[in-house]
């Protein structure tokens, strides 16, 4: 089994005249959670667009689970769950129904689905909810109900953009905790954020800044004196 769940190597990504990733290379080890940091603008949601392909990758190479997204793009897909910033469920709907409707999109049959949405929604604490109306959940637990949709075909690799947007602070805390339990149980995760207080020193660390990688390792370890606000001010010449 490869031991990166996600490897990327020398992509770069132009709109016209304006390049919005300059050459960038990262990995997100298997069963790991990776926080993806920078500003708004810095290039996470191009890197991810990149990643589903919903913009076409023309320089570099990006691997899920050792398959290449140029060549085996079906193979890629399929490996991978996907926590977009906008909401993705229908609130008219309830949450099985989501679930179903996701999972017939990777042909999956109703009655498998109906046993992986039970199994998805325990891991996420929502089993409770599965006859609910998504708009009867708060938006906590819709967060939750999405990342049971981007579990239900089991991929190797949890795409998490701006996942605790619009948030109190305990749902967000929550989140969170949900999501590094799931790396615990074989999901790896790529978690982009804006937000210094969401890595934890033993996270995997990206920090993006206009389109460049400045810095990749464990958090920790990037950190001067554990003071990561102090690090990344200095790397991005930004102002506190």
């Amino acid at each position: 089994m490869p031991t990166d769940a996600l490897s990327i190597q020398n992509v770069s990504h132009s709109f016209g005249k304006f390049q919005a990733l300059k050459d960038v290379s990262l990995v997100v080890p298997r069963g790991s959670f990776t926080a993806l940091l920078g500003v708004n603008g810095a290039g996470k949601t191009t890197l991810f667009s990149l990643i589903t392909r919903l913009y076409t990758s023309t320089s570099g190479t990006i691997k899920i689970a050792g398959h290449d997204l140029r060549q085996q793009p079906g193979q890629v897909l399929a490996r991978l769950g996907v926590v977009f910033q906008s909401r993705a469920l229908d609130a008219d709907l309830t949450v099985l129904q989501n679930m179903i409707y996701h999972a017939a999109l990777h042909g999956i049959p109703a009655r498998e689905a109906r046993i992986r949405a039970v199994e998805v929604l325990e891991q996420v604490e929502l089993a409770d909810r599965i006859g609910a109306k998504v708009s009867a959940l708060s938006g906590g637990q819709q967060r939750r109900a999405e990342i049971a949709r981007a579990l239900i075909h089991r991929p190797d690799l949890l795409l998490l953009d701006e996942a605790t947007v619009g948030l109190d602070v305990k749902s967000r805390a929550e989140v969170l905790d949900l999501t590094r339990k799931l790396t615990q149980q074989g999901v790896s995760a790529l978690w982009a954020t804006h937000i210094m207080d969401e890595i934890q020193p033993d996270d995997g660390l990206v920090i993006l800044h206009k389109g460049q990688v400045l810095e990749q390792g464990r958090a920790g370890d990037i950190a001067q004196d554990g003071d990561l606000t102090a690090t990344f001010l200095r790397l991005t010449g930004e102002r506190a």
